[in-house]
């Protein structure tokens, strides 16, 4: 007897049924893999922010304010220098009672364009140097230079020691208060021999002796008429002074040894 055949269409080979475990496992872990990815990217974008986050500087953190000296500069411009502070007024000088001659020495001052001790300084001058000039003079390249008050006609002397005779050291002698060294006190050197009372002071530049102390005066000056600047000398008178012996040269002079006194 024969078998009937089913009307029910055979199933494909190799199909697993829809319940099958091997099938359902599958599935579902499918789904998970880029779940899981997801989760990981979220929370690396999580650890870059926060990251980040700490690299911004906090929201409470004040800005740096510049100066106002840098702002009036400008960007990558030095700040301008302050201006130095004032000098305070130098007070003006208080003139003693001069009584009616008040105005007389003002206008003096004025006409002569001198401070107060200029004013003085010249008036005295002219009264204790009554008769006298206003010689200037110093070396020969001009380092040193100097004023001395003397008679417009000069009374020289030419003495023959050992060391005058060498130099040709003519000179006329003044007090020490009416010689003033205008300047070149660091360009003098000086050179003493024997007694060293004499200073023989000259030029270190240029070797010019345009002055020098005296052994018969050391408290006033010897002057070499020949550095003086031109237009101040009258009339010149020379005399020999026996300088090679000068002890006994000396003691027969009735005036030398005091042409350095007031």
């Amino acid at each position: 007897m024969r078998r009937a055949r089913s009307s029910a269409a055979p199933k494909p080979r190799g199909q697993k049924r829809p319940g099958a475990s091997g099938t359902s496992g599958a599935s579902a872990a499918a789904p998970s893999a880029p779940s899981a990815s997801r989760t990981r990217r979220s929370a690396g974008q999580a650890g870059g922010d926060s990251r980040a986050a700490a690299r911004q500087p906090s929201a409470k953190r004040r800005p740096r304010q510049s100066s106002p000296r840098a702002q009036e500069a400008g960007p990558g411009q030095p700040p301008p220098e302050l201006p130095p502070p004032p000098t305070p007024a130098t007070p003006a000088t208080t003139l003693p009672d001069l009584g009616d001659q008040r105005e007389r020495w003002e206008t003096f001052q004025k006409r002569q364009r001198l401070t107060f001790e200029g004013a003085a300084k010249l008036l005295l001058d002219t009264f204790e140097y009554q008769g006298l000039v206003k010689h200037t003079g110093g070396c020969h390249c001009g380092a040193v230079r100097f004023e001395v008050w003397a008679s417009a006609d000069l009374h020289i002397f030419d003495c023959n020691c050992s060391i005058c005779k060498k130099k040709q050291n003519r000179h006329f002698i003044v007090p020490a208060s009416r010689f003033k060294l205008l300047k070149g006190a660091e360009s003098i050197t000086t050179y003493t021999f024997n007694t060293h009372k004499a200073q023989h002071t000259f030029c270190k530049r240029c070797g010019v002796q345009s002055f020098y102390t005296p052994r018969s005066n050391p408290g006033g000056f010897g002057i070499a008429p020949h550095c003086l600047d031109e237009g101040t000398v009258r009339s010149v008178v020379i005399e020999e002074f026996n300088g090679t012996d000068w002890e006994k040269a000396m003691k027969e002079h009735k005036t030398i040894k005091n042409m350095s006194k007031e």
